[in-house]
C-alpha cells in the first residue's frame, strides 16, 4: 500500500519503444498526472531562468562532457554550486528539486530526467520504476509512423542518437548504466505488444504490489 495513498511511477524508455505514448495513456487511465516536458516549463518558473535553458539540456549531458560520476545526485541537490547559474550541473539541481517537490504532493508519473534516482532521497515516497525497451525493427516501424520519419536509414540513425543522449545523460547525473535492468521494478519488453497490452500490464502490475491508484 502507498504511503499516504500516494505512488509515483517513473518511466525510463528507449527512443521508439512506445514509452511515451503508453504512460500518457496510462495517466489517463489512472487519474493521475503526467509530466514529461512540461517539468521544463515548471522548472523555469520556479528558478526564474529561461525555459530555453533547460531544453538545451533536456536528457543530455553535453558533446563536451566527458563521462563522470557525479558525487550524488541525493548530495548535490541542494542551493546552486557554480558562479554560472546555467551550467548544466545547476539546472539538473533545480529539475530536481521540481521532481521530488511533485512527487511529495500527488501520485504521477514522471518520464526520464533520472528521477527513479532523484527520488531514492525521498523515503516517505513510494516509487515505482519501470523501462520500456523493444527489439530495432519495432522501434524503427514505430519511429516512422508515429514522428513521420520517412526513411528507415535516418530513423535509425535517430534512435541511436537519442539512446546514446540518454544514456550519457543518466551516466553523468548518476554514475549509474542507463537501461541496466537490476536498476528497475518492471523492464518491459514492448516488442510483442500493442500499446493497450502495455498499459494493461503496467495497471496489472500495480495491483500485485498492492498500490491503489
Amino acid at each position: 500500500m502507498a504511503v499516504n495513498g500516494r505512488v509515483v511511477i517513473t518511466i525510463d524508455r528507449q527512443y521508439g519503444s512506445g514509452g511515451r505514448i503508453t504512460s500518457k495513456r496510462l495517466a489517463e487511465e489512472l487519474g493521475i498526472p503526467f509530466y514529461d516536458e512540461e517539468i521544463l516549463k515548471m522548472t523555469s518558473e520556479e528558478s526564474a531562468i529561461g525555459e530555453q535553458y533547460f531544453r538545451l539540456a533536456d536528457e543530455k549531458a553535453g558533446n563536451n562532457l566527458l563521462y563522470r560520476i557525479v558525487g550524488g545526485v541525493r548530495d548535490s541537490l541542494g542551493a546552486p554550486t557554480s558562479k554560472k547559474l546555467t551550467s548544466k550541473e545547476n539546472l539538473f539541481r533545480f529539475q530536481s528539486e521540481v521532481i521530488r517537490k511533485l512527487a511529495r504532493e500527488q501520485s504521477c508519473i514522471i518520464m526520464g530526467r533520472c528521477a527513479d534516482y532523484v527520488l531514492e532521497a525521498e523515503p516517505e515516497v513510494d516509487v515505482v520504476r519501470l523501462f520500456v525497451y523493444a527489439d530495432m525493427p519495432t522501434r524503427i516501424r514505430r519511429v516512422m509512423e508515429v514522428d513521420g520519419v520517412l526513411e528507415e536509414d535516418e530513423a535509425i540513425k535517430k534512435i541511436k542518437r537519442i539512446d546514446r543522449e540518454r544514456r550519457e545523460y543518466y551516466k553523468y547525473f548518476t554514475g549509474r548504466e542507463w537501461g541496466d535492468m537490476t536498476l528497475y521494478d518492471l523492464p518491459i519488453n514492448a516488442t510483442n505488444l500493442t500499446l493497450d497490452q502495455l498499459s494493461e500490464l503496467v495497471k496489472f502490475y500495480m495491483h500485485l504490489r498492492g498500490f491503489q491508484v
